[in-house]
């Protein structure tokens, strides 16, 4: 699996659970559910990722990378 696609993995896993708790526990989870928004909207003009960098240290390649 590539980076690309574990980050998009990620980010609706924890928009899910986000939603879930927010529902359920309480509804200040919104607020992290506008964090991973707001994070993938960045990245995808600056290219700076958290997850991505993480990734990368785990061993993971980049689509890119596999060619």
């Amino acid at each position: 699996m590539t980076i690309e696609r574990m980050i998009t993995a990620l980010a609706g896993l924890f928009i899910m659970i986000s939603l879930l708790l927010a529902y359920y526990a309480s509804p200040y989870w919104l607020f992290f559910t506008g964090f991973v928004g707001l994070n993938l909207f960045q990245s995808s003009f600056t290219e700076f990722c958290p997850a991505a960098m993480l990734f990368k240290a785990m061993g993971y390649k980049y689509a890119s990378e596999m060619v």
